[in-house]
């Protein structure tokens, strides 16, 4: 599939979705992103810059959701610019499509609305590419019909997103085998790694996470094998306004992601011998 320029799948290397979790400010954007584009660059891994404008599923009332829409953009718009990056944001049901999609190259739809099939449907008629993120709620195998849906509309640009499945109260567990399972919608594999470590309102008016599995749950989605990586970063997590427990710190991004690329090219070299079962 053809992603902003460049092709994604199974057997083209990993790309990259990162950034803050929510817009923060113009320094603070153009700062994250021109550090991640530098990394990307000397590692040659095809990058997305990813910030939203609104996050509207914040566990309270009193939650950082972001500078709204029109400042949102802007930033947004001026980080594409000056430093010529595609940009992916999370749109909600009553986000103006059409005015997000003047500017951003990705749409992505939040897990909670995965089911919701209108607006589904709405932000795949945009033509733009969609990121679907998989509910917590929901199994692997039942994306083929969120999928469905979305192509209903003639779009074909769709990814499929892991982000983990609720276990309990305040935490999520990720199965790398619906990793493999997702692979039969035909849409490329993105696993979440930095919100598969959330935990969904563990600090009481807001989530709690543990970023130290962050990189092991990333060594393990790239060795089952997948398209790309989401990864939110921040370079002071504990200060981040949103999301900062399950952060990776920007500091330590490129080591990590040269063990993943390490891991990528090796899997994606032998192949994927269950396919033959």
């Amino acid at each position: 599939m053809d992603l902003c320029g460049f092709e994604v799948g199974l057997d083209r290397p990993l790309f990259l979705i990162a950034g803050t979790c929510v817009v923060e400010g113009l320094q603070s954007a153009m700062d994250t992103a021109g550090s991640l584009k530098e990394i990307a660059g000397e590692l040659d891994i095809p990058l997305i810059y990813k910030s939203s404008f609104d996050k509207a599923n914040r566990s309270s009332h009193d939650s950082f959701r972001g500078p709204g829409l029109e400042a949102g953009l802007k930033i947004l718009e001026q980080v594409k610019r000056e430093l010529n990056l595609p940009l992916l944001t999370d749109v909600h049901e009553d986000t103006p499509l059409d005015e997000v999609s003047s500017v951003v190259d990705v749409l992505q739809t939040p897990a909670f609305l995965c089911r919701q099939t209108n607006f589904i449907q709405r932000v795949a008629a945009q033509g733009k590419p969609v990121n679907i993120k998989k509910g917590q709620f929901l199994a692997p195998w039942d994306m083929v019909n969120v999928v469905e849906k979305a192509r209903a509309v003639g779009n074909e640009r769709i990814m499929v997103c892991e982000r983990g499945v609720s276990f309990g109260y305040n935490t999520l567990i990720s199965d790398m085998r619906g990793l493999a399972v997702m692979r039969e919608t035909g849409c490329p594999v993105v696993f979440d790694a930095t919100h598969s470590v959330q935990q969904p309102g563990g600090l009481g008016k807001s989530s709690g996470g543990q970023r130290e599995f962050v990189s092991v749950l990333a060594r393990a989605a790239v060795a089952a094998g997948v398209s790309g990586l989401f990864m939110e970063t921040h370079e002071d997590p504990e200060n981040a306004l949103s999301d900062g427990p399950n952060s990776w710190p920007l500091g330590m991004m490129r080591e990590l992601l040269e063990t993943l690329l390490e891991i990528d090219a090796l899997v994606k070299q032998r192949g994927f011998i269950e396919a033959g079962l």
